[in-house]
């Protein structure tokens, strides 16, 4: 979360320029002020928590894929190739976020980081809306996996094109939001609009299957909804974006949560293909799944390298909104929306939390923020209704590392009881 600074209008009016005489020194000039001399870099100690976050995620992902689970000769093919891009994208990303926070700082397009009011860092200008480099890396890569994985018949081109164009739309409206600042009535209908390129695709099945215990009261084992699906579809992607955008405010805590609900959804989709007798739909549908979840995660790691504590960039709207309608799109077209949904239960938890200064029953500050102390450096809950507050308020003081840290061990934590669940309820639920 930033105070930010807006670029000056391009076409408004013009001061003219200061007049220094000969006997007054020149003014002075902040070493971040201009944006050749700016340099972002990526400290030992940042990579060596991102690669033991990435290790501990990916490892039984590895696992499963490899070793374990016998995957179709093809599918796995797909896969691999679609990893092997996904790290070009990795790679790709960690070049142009240095090159991509030059241009927005001479657009004055930046932020100072509020939790750390008071001390030096605080009054450094830090590079906002910096997802938009990872939206661009993970268009890029994802239409070039089409040339190895799709022919012009393919059953699920079109499915996977309207993916596409409901992401693209969504990291539009997101950076537009970024640099218009535009207000929370209006963030709340952006993803409606980047929804439908989705919902006029659409072909697959608007029906529900009915958990055993209820089919002697319902008479039913499969109940078509029709439009109410599609209504449905709309509503998952409202939540899925705006969700991850309201529990932010610490350093890492958009990109990390993001890292760790996809390294979940991998392993999801791999457990399902794996437990596929055939090459049935329900196999494609997790392998696509898989096609777009893995670019999402290189690209996001190589973001939060540069986003983790301190942050030396700022994710923006642009990474929230593209995040969150990325998982929306892989879980309704994977068909595994209510497993998607226990994967965010930090995420619906938070937005229980919020409903109340959301819906003005409560007056709602811009910044929902917990207090910063400059001389101890530890963040205190406020009475604002945020799972950071929250946790922060059941926990006690913590520094924005640890703060951070703690709610993706939550986010983990509710990502395993999802497979518990799935797991303890497998042949009597479904």
């Amino acid at each position: 979360m930033t105070s930010r600074r807006r670029a000056p209008s391009a076409n408004g009016p013009k001061t003219p320029a200061r007049q220094i005489l000969p006997d007054s020194p020149p003014p002075q000039q902040s070493p971040l002020t201009s944006p050749e001399e700016l340099k972002i870099t990526v400290s030992s100690s940042k990579w060596l928590k991102v690669l033991s976050l990435s290790s501990l995620l990916l490892l039984p992902y590895a696992y499963l894929l490899f070793f374990h689970l016998k995957i179709d000769a093809e599918i796995k093919r797909s896969i691999l190739i679609n990893a092997a891009l996904s790290f070009a994208g990795f790679l790709f990303t960690l070049r142009l976020i240095p090159v991509a926070s030059r241009y927005v700082i001479r657009r004055n397009l930046f932020g100072f980081d509020i939790n750390k009011k008071g001390t030096p860092q605080g009054k450094i200008k830090v590079p906002e809306s910096l997802g938009i480099v990872v939206g661009i890396v993970f268009l890029v890569v994802a239409i070039l996996f089409q040339h190895f994985n799709f022919t012009s018949d393919s059953l699920w081109l079109v499915e996977y094109n309207a993916a596409l164009a409901s992401i693209c739309f969504m990291i539009l409206l997101g950076f537009v939001d970024d640099v218009l600042d535009v207000p929370w009535r209006v963030k709340l209908v952006l993803p409606f609009i980047a929804a439908l390129p989705l919902l006029m695709a659409y072909a697959g099945h608007t029906t529900v299957v009915i958990p055993k215990p209820l089919i002697p009261y319902v008479g039913l084992e499969v109940l078509d909804l029709g439009w109410i699906y599609k209504l449905y579809m709309v509503l998952l992607t409202v939540f899925c974006t705006n969700s991850i955008n309201i529990h932010a405010g610490i350093n890492g805590l958009e990109v990390g949560q993001t890292v760790v609900i996809a390294s979940a959804i991998l392993i999801h989709n791999v457990m399902q293909i794996g437990a596929a007798t055939d090459n049935s739909e329900n196999q494609q549908a997790h392998a696509f799944s898989i096609y777009l979840v893995q670019p999402l995660l290189a690209t996001s790691l190589a973001l939060l390298s540069y986003n983790w504590y301190p942050s030396s960039v700022f994710v923006g709207d642009t990474y929230t909104y593209f995040a969150g309608m990325t998982m929306a799109v892989v879980g309704i077209l994977g068909h595994y929306s209510e497993t998607l949904i226990i994967f965010f239960i930090p995420q619906v938890l938070n937005f229980i939390l919020s409903l109340p200064q959301l819906a003005k029953i409560i007056p709602c500050p811009r910044h929902r923020l917990p207090s910063f102390d400059p001389q101890t450096g530890l963040l205190t809950g406020t009475w604002d209704g945020t799972l950071v507050n929250f946790s922060l308020k059941f926990c006690g003081s913590m520094s924005e590392q640890s703060l951070c840290i703690f709610l993706l061990a939550l986010q983990a934590i509710a990502c395993g009881f999802c497979f518990l669940l799935r797991w303890l309820l497998a042949g009597w639920y479904k």
